[in-house]
């Protein structure tokens, strides 16, 4: 039995992978998904419920799904509680693929230092060249579309499904678009740690003797180091200004630097046993080169490992974005992000008054490191070499 089979015979594996897929379709096409912009204040319509939808009009006949223009009354003086109002005398109908504002679907802007715009600044007493100004090159243009999932088909009155924030924001919209910074920082995270560490290893194990020592020491103070908090001390003595874009590349950045230690001394231990097959052997004896030998004949060996390990240390980078956006050092609003928008939850009222705006950020996170941890899980079993043999 290969590993695939074994894999599809993990239920568990199965959920977290298609979870997982929908999820990352979801925010790639988060324009087409969410029926607003993540910026977007609605007049008057601060801290609205998640929207009621209903099906029968007043009279009680049947015409399909349709919304009434909501907006927040005055406070009831019994209960505490600000009343809806809700204009019934114009419904306006709901439905699927609603023309909406523009965009540009799958467009794909990656954010460069502009020319010229180099600054000395100081993280803590650390001068570091830093660029003060940023330019969006377009990888790809996108396909220009106006269509959007759902939506009210008049405009009349919007269609809040997880109601809106305090600056009358659309929670849906927020939390699609949000998805796209908690769930890519984690794949970047591991694509630029996950080499610098195999590598870093893969040095170390086959060459031995001081190299390894030497880089072996220097792995063990990294793996001394608490993570979480010097991520929280690095982040608090940013520079003030940075923008939301500036700040997820700091926090990959840093994430990635302290999470690759631990991969590079299990890859050492690993590659200690492999550069003694023959295989490896022959291919020294016929004239090749080290670090051909390292990345050609070792280090695929450890494939099987490296795949686990990365499905398995997605969450962690994931986890840290959002600590650091909860409590204020990470993505800053009104950029929005799981992280800063599970920040909310620090105030009472919102918890008793406003639940709605709270619960979706934590599922999301919860369900994603769940479904991130049972896929790893399914992958270790069904590459063990051992159940392989069976």
């Amino acid at each position: 039995m290969n590993w695939w089979q074994k894999l599809k015979k993990n239920g568990l594996a199965q959920f977290g992978a298609l979870l997982l897929l929908v999820f990352y379709i979801t925010v790639v096409g988060a324009d087409f998904v969410a029926p607003y912009s993540p910026y977007e204040q609605q007049p008057n319509g601060g801290l609205l419920p998640p929207t009621q939808i209903y099906w029968r009009n007043q009279e009680g006949q049947f015409i399909g799904p349709h919304v009434y223009p909501t907006t927040l009354g005055p406070v009831d003086r019994k209960t505490g509680d600000r009343l809806l109002k809700e204009d019934k005398d114009n419904p306006a109908p709901v439905g699927l693929f609603v023309k909406g504002p523009e965009y540009y679907l799958f467009q794909i802007v990656l954010p460069v230092p502009a020319e010229g715009s180099w600054t000395l600044v100081r993280l803590g007493r650390i001068p570091i060249l830093w660029p003060n100004k940023w330019k969006g090159l377009e990888i790809f243009p996108g396909i220009p579309c106006d269509r959007h999932l759902f939506g009210s088909t008049t405009g009349e009155a919007t269609v809040n499904v997880l109601g809106t924030d305090d600056q009358a924001r659309d929670q849906f919209s927020r939390l699609v678009h949000g998805g796209r910074i908690s769930l890519f920082i984690g794949l970047v995270g591991i694509t630029i740690s996950f080499p610098l560490g195999m590598i870093v290893g893969g040095i170390s194990g086959y060459f031995g003797g001081f190299i390894d020592t030497i880089l072996m020491r220097f792995v063990e103070v990294l793996m001394t180091i608490p993570g979480i908090y010097l991520l929280v001390a690095l982040a608090a003595v940013l520079p003030a200004g940075l923008s939301s874009t500036q700040r997820f590349i700091l926090i990959v950045m840093i994430t990635s630097f302290v999470s690759w230690a631990g991969l590079a001394r299990v890859i050492r231990g690993q590659v200690l046993s492999i550069k003694q097959q023959e295989f490896v052997q022959a291919a020294r004896t016929m004239g090749a080169k080290p670090f051909y030998i390292i990345i050609r004949h070792v280090l695929p060996q450890t494939a099987s490992y490296i795949v686990i390990s990365a499905t398995l240390s997605v969450p962690g980078f994931i986890l840290a974005e959002s600590v650091l956006s909860l409590i204020g050092l990470g993505i800053q609003q009104p950029d929005p992000s799981w992280g800063n928008m599970l920040a909310l939850a620090t105030n009472a009222s919102i918890l008793v008054l406003h639940p709605w705006l709270v619960w979706p950020p934590a599922l999301m996170i919860i369900l994603t490191v769940l479904s991130f941890n049972l896929l790893g899980d399914g992958l270790r079993d069904a590459l063990d070499p051992r159940s392989l043999q069976r």
